[in-house]
């Protein structure tokens, strides 16, 4: 009896709670029938200068290009704008290395990384839609770190006793990185900068191989990506 009434007050609550937000979503929309807020789309292609920040390698930076596209929210009266979109990276990096073990001869190890990001934006106007400040997540899933050529799979990474280019390319796939920049122009053309820095350890899948070995450092693998983004952006 008492599961039963017990019950019957939990319908009750379910039932009220689907009516007020109904209610509230009812009102909501009928506040904003008063304003125009315009749907888009977007087309977005540029250039990437990308990095990992890390204490275990020393690397450059190294160029690549990116492409993909947004869907845009344009919130006539609010001082901010929404989108989401996504993208598809290339990206390259260096890392020393050496041909041999004896070798003063440093080399830079040149790898690609392909990604495919999602980023949700927020896009603060600080002069109407004509220049905004752009923040917000991305969500990353990436490939390994391809090394551009296979004559240097045997090369020794600088730092390391036996750690060779190959063993360092299995790295984490998925990532969470953090957005800001700024978008400016008229129309339906605008430039976009930004920076994008990863929260996750882009190393950490490393340190679950135990057959690498690091001698002699005896540090945990840790690296954060870095990357700087210039594009056009044309809007329908």
């Amino acid at each position: 009896m008492f599961k039963s009434h017990s019950l019957e007050m939990q319908k009750k609550q379910f039932i009220i709670l689907v009516v007020f937000c109904v209610a509230f979503v009812t009102i909501s929309t009928a506040q904003h029938k008063r304003y125009t807020i315009k749907n888009g789309f977007g087309l977005v292609g540029g250039l990437t200068q990308y990095d990992i920040t890390t204490n275990n390698f020393k690397t450059k930076s190294g160029t690549g290009f990116l492409g993909g596209m947004i869907a845009t929210v344009n919130i006539p009266h609010k001082w901010y704008n929404v989108s989401y979109g996504l993208q598809f990276s290339q990206n390259s990096i260096e890392i020393e290395g050496r041909s041999v073990l004896t070798s003063k001869d440093i080399e830079l190890l040149e790898y690609d990384l392909m990604a495919v990001q999602l980023a949700f934006m927020l896009h603060v106007k600080l002069i109407n839609d004509n220049l905004t400040l752009d923040v917000g997540p991305q969500l990353q899933y990436n490939g390994q770190l391809d090394l551009k050529s296979s004559s240097q799979e045997e090369f020794f990474i600088n730092g390391y006793d036996a750690l060779l280019a190959k063993d360092i390319k299995d790295i984490s796939p998925f990532n969470v990185n953090g957005v800001v920049g700024a978008s400016a122009g008229i129309g339906n053309f605008k430039l976009r900068a930004t920076y994008s820095y990863g929260f996750t350890n882009i190393f950490r899948k490393l340190n679950d191989d135990d057959d690498l070995i690091t001698t002699p450092s005896s540090e945990k693998f840790e690296g954060n990506q870095t990357m700087l983004a210039f594009a056009l952006m044309i809007t329908f």
